[in-house]
């Protein structure tokens, strides 16, 4: 399962640190506590969007571009995770040639 949280994490730790940023210079410019933007960096906490507003303002951020990345690395997944289940369902019949990379 694809965690929005997690992927919005990871887009914002990457922002802050792609600008050389501390968490604790990113929790003073937010005014968001240090140890709560930690657990959204970390997928533990959701939120909302007037954080999510706060920082990316403090990331000199259009929210839309933190918005767009998370959903792409989503569809990124979830395709991921539908090619798996689909390679998992193909039945292999008696005469079928597996090739081998080796």
């Amino acid at each position: 399962m694809v965690l929005f949280r997690r992927q919005l994490g990871d887009v914002l730790r990457g922002e802050r640190m792609r600008r050389g940023m501390t968490l604790r210079e990113l929790s003073s410019e937010a005014r968001i506590s240090l140890g709560y933007i930690s657990e959204i960096e970390r997928g533990q906490k959701e939120a909302s969007s007037e954080l999510l507003a706060s920082l990316c303002d403090a990331l000199e951020i259009p929210l839309s571009s933190v918005l767009r990345e998370v959903s792409d690395t989503v569809a990124v997944e979830e395709a991921r995770l539908v090619a798996e289940a689909a390679v998992e369902r193909v039945p292999v019949r008696a005469g079928d040639v597996v090739a081998s990379a080796a």
